[in-house]
């Protein structure tokens, strides 16, 4: 993938969205149901698109909330839904409409109190509370954003009442139906207007019960007594209100760099591709946090939901995020949560860093190795044998200090948190931690690349079996394990993970693009990795060409 020639330079007008125009494309552009591209189609965090390509349209949400309505009532989930909604252009819209079909189908809603913007953790943690307090009428929610997707995309997300991401048994009848409808004109869909609506509605107060509650899970009292220094950056996100509160609820040193909110997003540097992306995971996306690295111990920033987070410290400028996944991961089990007990695991996707198996076995600790989606910690971070699940894209989150259930999806704030918390019990930097994990375990080289494929080659490699991959050796050592399913537990990974002594790569195809993903690493260095990215490429392709 060629680099963009402005990426980490600031945007100028040229790629600011017209908001306008994007808004009222929203409204005006209807979708033709029999187009694959304009239909409803729920990837691994809810139906994304673009209302400029008829893909995230007026139509799409009222029938994706009315199948989201038929769908709790066949569950018999007859509590409060919570519904947030991020800083996209598109996103207040997508919003009003879906409360014009909850209320009408006579959902019980809530909305924030400010109304203002909602974090993804915010959303899980009131879902999770609300049905710890009244298991018999089970809560959901709505979050309403694309993550850290650009400024001219939507997203709408389905949280069930375990308040993590929606399993596809879930988001696969919600798309049928809604696509169902798209088919019927929206015939079947219920509606008021949206002035009743927002009278009926009730007002939570998301970011005062998520603030309040944040010492249960972050030694608070560390950070202030150590006095970190933290640069807390929202990226134009959900999280813009939620820093300061944190701050002066919590009496942090912490400075919200930056509180503007603009959908046009015109003050973010360029991505690796030129566009404006929300990437806190991206050092372009970063650039401007990372050449303020020297003025905070600890500086972080969010995507525009605040489920991921990024870290930048003034030894290592901003981590990579498998590398903050295994410092975080050695801090919590190696001694920051005693009370955590010895069972509780650790849950890792399958293409993220083998620094965190070499970490999870320095602690003693079982590792549950689980297909892409955060969706596959949801079960054992609700019943306490998984302390922490995290993914390679910088998503993650753990249980409560007293081993209890926090969020279950995915946190930035908490995980931006802990990077303090660990500045101020250990006395060290994460990146400096990172150090010693590789003084310890060795150094790996990580990348990922993409590759042509059709839409038959991508659905090929998404049911190869092992019996496919005819090769017994992978950049000069031998092939010792071919998966097709993730052996945390049994699931189907989409795809190909093949392991050496020292290497590994995994492809996946991708569920937007005409590509497919290469995972690599190699322990032995970088012409390494290289090399065991071409024969991992030459590998997948003989399989999908045989």
């Amino acid at each position: 993938m060629s680099t963009h020639p402005r990426a980490g330079q600031p945007a100028q007008t040229e790629d600011l969205i017209d908001v306008a125009h994007l808004v009222t494309a929203y409204y005006t552009r209807q979708p033709d149901p029999e187009q694959i591209d304009q239909q409803v189609a729920f990837g691994t965090s809810g139906h994304r698109g673009s209302a400029l390509d008829t893909a995230f349209n007026e139509a799409h949400i009222l029938a994706t909330t009315q199948a989201i309505c038929e769908y709790r009532a066949a569950q018999g989930t007859e509590g409060p839904l919570f519904i947030g909604r991020d800083t996209h252009a598109l996103s207040e819209p997508a919003w009003a409409s879906a409360l014009e079909v909850l209320v009408a189908n006579g959902v019980d809603v809530m909305v924030d109190s400010a109304d203002r913007y909602t974090p993804t953790p915010a959303v899980s943690v009131a879902i999770l509370r609300a049905n710890a307090g009244d298991p018999a009428a089970q809560a959901d929610g709505i979050v309403v954003t694309p993550s850290h997707n650009p400024p001219r995309d939507g997203g709408f997300k389905y949280n069930p009442p375990h308040g993590g991401p929606a399993d596809t048994d879930a988001t696969g009848w919600i798309a049928d139906r809604a696509n169902e409808l798209l088919r019927a004109g929206l015939d079947g869909v219920r509606r008021v207007p949206f002035a009743q609506a927002r009278e009926v509605a009730e007002e939570f107060d998301f970011m005062g019960t998520y603030v309040a509650a944040l010492p249960e899970v972050i030694d608070l009292d560390a950070i202030r007594e150590a006095g970190i220094k933290i640069g807390a950056d929202p990226l134009g996100g959900a999280a813009v209100d939620y820093w300061g509160a944190i701050a002066q609820a919590h009496n942090l040193d912490l400075t919200v760099i930056n509180p503007l909110v603009d959908p046009t997003w015109r003050f973010m540097t360029l991505d690796w591709d030129g566009k404006i992306r929300m990437d806190c995971s991206s050092p372009n996306a970063m650039a401007s946090l990372i050449a303020n690295k020297d003025a905070f111990q600890i500086s972080t920033g969010n995507d525009a939901d605040a489920d991921r987070h990024g870290i930048v410290t003034p030894d290592g400028g901003l981590m990579n995020p498998n590398h903050y996944l295994a410092v975080a991961i050695d801090y919590l089990y190696g001694g920051g949560r005693p009370n955590w007990p010895s069972t509780a695991a650790i849950g890792k996707t399958l293409v993220s860093s083998s620094m965190i198996d070499r970490v999870a076995e320095g602690v003693g600790r079982e590792l549950v190795e689980v297909p892409v989606g955060f969706k596959w910690f949801v079960p054992g971070l609700l019943d306490g044998s998984i302390g922490f699940g995290g993914e390679e894209s910088a998503g993650a989150s753990f249980l409560t200090r007293d081993c209890s259930v926090w969020s279950t999806d995915k946190d930035g704030i908490i995980l931006a948190l802990l990077a303090a918390e660990i500045q101020a019990v250990t006395g060290k930097s994460p990146s400096q931690r990172y150090a010693e994990l590789v003084a310890e375990h060795g150094d790996p080289a990580y990348a990922r690349i993409d590759a042509p494929a059709n839409r038959e080659q991508k659905a090929k490699l998404k049911a190869l079996s092992p019996a496919d991959v005819t090769a017994t050796s992978l950049a000069g050592e031998e092939i010792t394990a071919i998966l097709t399913e993730a052996p945390g537990n049994g699931a189907a990974i989409g795809g190909l993970k093949v392991q050496t002594k020292s290497a590994w790569f995994a492809a996946r195809p991708s569920g937007t693009e005409d590509v497919y993903k290469i995972y690599a690493e190699s322990f032995q260095g970088p012409d390494h990795l290289a090399q065991v990215q071409q024969e991992a490429q030459a590998l997948v392709d003989a399989a999908l060409t045989s």
